[in-house]
């Protein structure tokens, strides 16, 4: 991407035909999320017609990543009208596979890379190379100016109220910004829920949504059972901000905490950031449950057929307002 176009004028050029969306039953990307997103999550959500995805650390070695990767491309080719897949990598410096899992991204040549938590410059010459396309997870401006100049091909935005790592902007806000200097693909995240949602996305100017929470209590996550109910019945006001965790703020349902050990109304100091400690710590994971803070529009289980079904019901209605 040039300087000029990661700087934009502030006016987008009319769209083109796009590949990725030309094979989208919807314009969503079931957001990566770690342990929970695993190769049938993957499979189910691109042949139900919106993007799969995982974060690589989610299989435990090189040699497990592999297998699923060898998993999701043999069940996709025999469903070529299927919707392409993503893989995420953590690119912060405390994850010593990053390198290695970015070069199994290339030898099943990803459809998408999403780069989290560092700079995706590594990436883009490598997945452009064989066609494929770079998307940087970024939860403020300066990361967005940053990652449009590395010359990815979409911005991730990961607004306030986004399950997880989370970022602290309003949507509005963030989309409008980054418009005025960036041209490329937008995918919108935070407590997008329903079709109703997406559709005010696309309004707002974002190509793309991130649906991460909704996708906790389908059949194919691999949530525990405890933490699917627990989404289900959770509303807003049970969502927990904090950086004691994993050091980076995040979204964490209020009940996991206390299973955890924690006083959610008075939460420790920042933990330090080591992805991979964390990664690696069972109990954590076990005890406490990320979510975004539209866990309240979520009422049942659902295999992620189903959801799609549904997501495009209320999609189509709200397009007919």
């Amino acid at each position: 991407m040039s300087e000029e176009v990661s700087r934009g004028s502030g006016v987008r050029p009319e769209p083109g035909p796009d590949a990725t969306q030309s094979r989208l039953r919807l314009p969503i990307i079931q957001a990566p999320m770690f342990l929970l997103s695993g190769p049938e999550m993957v499979i189910a959500s691109c042949r139900a017609g919106i993007v799969g995805s995982f974060p690589s650390p989610n299989a435990r070695t090189l040699e497990d990543l592999e297998h699923w990767l060898q998993e999701i491309t043999s069940a996709l080719a025999e469903s070529p009208e299927a919707a392409p897949w993503a893989m995420n990598l953590v690119m912060h410096r405390t994850n010593p596979r990053c390198y290695d899992d970015l070069a199994l991204a290339v030898k099943y040549q990803a459809p998408i890379v999403i780069t989290a938590l560092g700079s995706p410059r590594d990436a883009v010459d490598q997945v452009h190379s064989y066609g494929g396309k770079v998307y940087a997870d970024v939860v403020s401006l300066d990361f967005a100016r940053k990652a449009a100049a590395s010359g990815v091909d979409g911005l991730a935005l990961v607004c306030a109220g986004a399950g997880g790592h989370t970022g602290q902007l309003s949507p509005f806000a963030f989309v409008e910004e980054v418009r005025g200097f960036f041209d490329g693909e937008i995918i919108l995240s935070g407590a997008i829920t329903t079709g109703r949602s997406l559709r005010a996305a696309q309004v707002m100017g974002a190509d793309y949504v991130y649906m991460g929470t909704r996708f906790i209590p389908t059949h194919e996550s691999r949530a525990q059972e405890a933490y699917k109910k627990m989404v289900v019945e959770a509303s807003g006001s049970d969502i927990i901000t904090s950086d004691a965790i994993t050091g980076v703020k995040a979204n964490w349902l209020r009940q996991s905490l206390i299973q955890g050990g924690y006083d959610p109304s008075n939460m420790p100091a920042a933990a330090d950031i080591n992805f991979m400690k964390a990664a690696g710590d069972a109990k954590r994971w076990r005890d406490i449950w990320a979510a975004g803070q539209g866990v309240g529009a979520i009422h049942a289980r659902q295999s992620i057929a189903e959801l799609v079904e549904q997501l495009q019901r209320e999609y189509r209605e709200a397009l007919a307002l």
